[in-house]
């Protein structure tokens, strides 16, 4: 079972999306168990519980400090005897802007293992020596910045959790997801009704009504002749976004 970590100042955020859809019925199944701590809870500041103080060399906002991060950690990770290992097979990652971008390779990686600890940042940032000291890898989820690391702890946590053996109900399906085996993204999805009648918006001009269609390679009843539509769109899709 892969216990999932995530050390942050609004745990009540991960714990509705934790407990929800897919990564609910996997903590229910016994497949992953997520645990949301409290890092105010570790802090040595016994009357305030403060996570930050103000930057070394002045600056704008304020620095999560090292010390709940370390005291958090020595709590949190799993150190006694695991399946057939004397010690568990943990990895340490903190959310930050600055990270390498985390890929579906990373989601594939990460799940075979026992213990994932995510670190949350907020603020201006996180005191440089819990990346020196404390963590495995850095991660960013896009070229964007964000309020806190709780999002980016999330995704991650639901792209890895995919690929735990039974998350899914059918494995099979992992096999033509995007950014499989071939880097390729998924190729486009259609269901009833076969034709689907788009009225124009009240107001719109010129007043056009569409008519969509399913691909007619989809309705052939070719299995070869689908799987070639597929693997093209496939082909497509991932080279228009390049």
């Amino acid at each position: 079972m892969l216990n999932i970590d995530i050390l942050t100042i609004i745990p009540e955020v991960i714990d509705v999306y934790a407990n929800a859809a897919m990564l609910g019925r996997a903590q229910k199944n016994k497949l992953m168990k997520i645990r949301a701590h409290q890092l105010r809870d570790y802090s040595a500041d016994k009357k305030h519980h403060k996570v930050d103080d103000t930057p070394y060399g002045g600056g704008a906002g304020m620095v999560m400090a090292i010390q709940p991060f370390d005291a958090a950690l020595r709590k949190v990770m799993l150190r006694k005897k695991f399946l057939s290992r004397s010690v568990p097979k943990t990895r340490v990652i903190l959310t930050a802007a600055s990270g390498k971008l985390f890929t579906q390779r990373d989601a594939e990686r990460l799940a075979e293992y026992d213990q994932v600890i995510f670190l949350c940042g907020r603020y201006e940032g996180v005191d440089h020596r819990v990346e020196e000291a404390l963590v495995d890898e850095v991660f960013s989820i896009g070229n964007y910045v964000l309020t806190g690391g709780e999002l980016p702890a999330l995704v991650m946590t639901d792209a890895i959790a995919r690929n735990i053996p039974g998350v899914l109900g059918n494995d099979s399906t992992l096999s033509e997801e995007s950014h499989g085996t071939e880097g390729w993204l998924e190729y486009p999805q259609y269901t009833k009704p076969e034709k689907y009648t788009l009225e124009p918006v009240p107001g719109q001009k010129p007043k056009v009504v569409r008519e969509l269609v399913v691909p007619s390679e989809l309705l052939s009843g070719n299995h070869k002749k689908i799987a070639s539509w597929r693997q093209q769109q496939a082909k497509n899709r991932s080279q228009a976004k390049e």
